[in-house]
């Protein structure tokens, strides 16, 4: 399969508080990957990463600044982005950090990876990739998640929770975006529970996670805990809804639709609506 054209390979980049960090990332990004588009997604950041936003699209066509009104979380911003790319001409889609944890480097290979997987993830627990530079609590606290989701969701990876990973335009299809009442870690694993469902190829490919350079982290013990009880909650749900992790096997690929089981699932997790880009939607294209 060929390399997808200029205007079909888009990178997210969802930013609060990241003014530190975003000349150098969107620079990574744009020299290593200098056919892609690059959306940056902000939430109203205090210290200026908005307008900072603004003046990098424009004087480069290919980076476009879509600004919401307030801190409305990392899922809605990536449901908002797929929403409308999925209605543009995009092909592969890519979700990653921008406080240059995910190496732009990674990128070439993550998008040609993509040529024959549906849903390619920056993967940190399999060989040849690392956390260096991680405490040991942090460690231990993302390695027990993963093997939680993998265990109770049956899940065939072994990084469920990376932020780092390219979509195929078929698999965002595939996915009930607007079902996602989630953030975070949640977010993450839902995302790859659906694809997994659908029967779809997922491939890891190893990165090395860098601790952020600039800035503090957005993890917290709410993100996690909700991330922690979606996943038992999802288990319960699909053993009394629909397939089961048992007899899942059975059901992939059998016209199996992941998005008749989201529907209200989520509907008690108190999650921030959704906010408008102050951005006419003809500007992002």
């Amino acid at each position: 399969m060929s390399r997808p054209s200029a205007d079909r390979v888009l990178v997210v980049l969802p930013t609060y508080n990241e003014r530190e960090n975003l000349e150098a990332v969107v620079t990574g990004i744009l020299k290593a990957v200098p056919h892609a588009n690059l959306w940056i997604v902000d939430d109203a950041s205090p210290d200026g990463t908005g307008e900072l936003a603004d003046t990098i699209a424009g004087v480069d066509a290919r980076v476009s600044a879509f600004h919401r009104p307030a801190k409305a979380g990392l899922g809605t911003a990536y449901i908002e982005s797929f929403s409308r790319a999925l209605e543009q001409d995009y092909e592969l889609m890519v979700e990653m950090d921008a406080d240059l944890s995910h190496d732009p480097q990674a990128l070439p290979e993550m998008l040609a990876d993509a040529s024959y997987a549906d849903l390619v993830l920056g993967s940190r627990y399999v060989p040849g990739g690392s956390t260096p530079n991680w405490s040991l609590l942090r460690r231990t606290v993302s390695h027990v998640g993963n093997i939680v989701a993998r265990t109770v969701l049956g899940l065939p990876v072994h990084d469920a929770t990376t932020g780092y990973r390219v979509f195929r335009r078929q698999a965002l299809e595939r996915i009930h975006l607007q079902g996602i009442r989630l953030q975070g870690y949640g977010f993450q694993i839902e995302t790859v529970y659906q694809c997994h469902l659908a029967g779809l190829h997922i491939h890891e490919h190893p990165i090395r996670f860098e601790e952020r350079r600039q800035g503090r982290s957005k993890m917290s013990k709410a993100i996690v805990a909700e991330a922690l009880i979606y996943v038992f909650r999802r288990r319960f749900e699909a053993s009394g809804r629909g397939p089961s992790v048992i007899d899942q096997p059975d059901r992939v690929g059998d016209g199996y639709d992941p998005a008749k089981e989201t529907d209200g699932c989520y509907d008690d997790v108190e999650v921030p609506a959704p906010a408008q880009s102050k951005v006419p939607v003809d500007q992002l294209e």
